[in-house]
């Protein structure tokens, strides 16, 4: 799995490629939401456009950053899921939990209206 930050603001949007599968992308995705976590940033977008396998162990990261970010103070949201990630997304019921924008922009903009 390959990841790229970049910021807009006072947003972080951090930039997924590859197979947010156990073993190696949940552990990185763990990783990043828990240092941006301690640097102080508040408002987080997890870009999936790039992400080509979710499972089970990465649909529970997801959950366990947006859970952390909570106690944190913090919001995550999710841009950009491919049509076969979000239907995964809807199946395990997680999109009721998590926002997801399609553009970057909207994305930004929902921290600035929330």
């Amino acid at each position: 799995m390959k990841v790229d930050v970049r910021h807009f603001d006072d947003v972080i949007i951090v930039d997924l490629e590859g197979r947010l599968v156990g073993g190696v992308g949940d552990e990185l995705l763990r990783e990043i939401v828990n240092e941006l976590l301690a640097e102080g940033w508040k408002k987080i977008v997890i870009n999936l456009k790039a992400v080509t396998i979710l499972d089970s162990s990465g649909i529970g990261e997801l959950v366990a950053g947006w859970k952390l970010s909570h106690r944190f103070d913090a919001e995550v949201k999710l841009l950009r899921p491919r049509p076969q990630i979000e239907r995964t997304l809807k199946l395990t019921q997680i999109l009721p939990l998590l926002e997801v924008y399609d553009e970057d922009e909207a994305a930004v903009a929902s921290f600035q209206t929330a």
